[in-house]
């Protein structure tokens, strides 16, 4: 086992646990805000190309037509009331600790994509899957307003893939070219502190 899959374990089983009451709660006020499951799974694709699926907390109503995978604005009218919050404050994002419990993800490492973005990319930038994707990267803390530069796109959609991901994949790409024990940390960091200030 090396260090990364040992901060990994130890980290996401210490969040679980400390966070316990955290996710309760949570999961409380998403059972009762809207009918549905509370977690939400969808499949993404991993390590060496390999689908899995990421859990997060359900933000968006059941019966809504979900059919874009884009969240556009703050005011999507998909998302409750309470996954408004949830979003905001990146506490849907939470469940993935099991995600790195099980191995299928990292605490640090490029954001899993969906398989109809990622087959889009090149060889090159199927480089980026050659590490375990993370809860967060460097690419999450520059665009933590994600949904408001799509919601200021005439077709977002279109920008999402144009713009957004190439800036998305150069990042990762350096992430996986030097990457070290330092700079998760100093990510992690980054991520927490854009939280606090957002």
């Amino acid at each position: 086992m090396d260090l990364k899959r040992f901060i990994d374990i130890v980290g996401s089983s210490l969040g679980l646990l400390l966070l316990l009451p955290v996710f309760i709660l949570i999961a409380i006020l998403v059972a009762i805000s809207s009918k549905g499951p509370v977690f939400f799974k969808q499949c993404r694709v991993g390590l060496n190309m390999v689908d899995f699926h990421l859990i997060k907390f359900r933000t968006m109503y059941v019966s809504t037509n979900n059919k874009s995978l884009l969240t556009i604005g703050s005011n999507d009218s998909r998302v409750t009331k309470v996954g408004y919050y949830l979003r905001k404050y990146k506490l849907d994002e939470l469940p993935q600790l099991i995600n790195v419990l099980r191995g299928e993800m990292s605490l640090v490492g490029p954001r899993p994509e969906v398989r109809k973005y990622v087959n889009l990319y090149d060889d090159q930038q199927r480089y980026v899957l050659s590490v375990k994707p993370g809860i967060t990267d460097w690419a999450s803390v520059e665009f933590f307003n994600e949904s408001e530069l799509l919601a200021q796109a005439e077709d977002p959609e279109s920008y999402y893939i144009q713009h957004i991901i190439p800036i998305k994949i150069t990042h990762n790409l350096k992430y996986v070219a030097k990457n070290s024990i330092y700079t998760d940390l100093k990510i992690i960091w980054m991520t927490f502190n854009k939280i606090i200030t957002h």
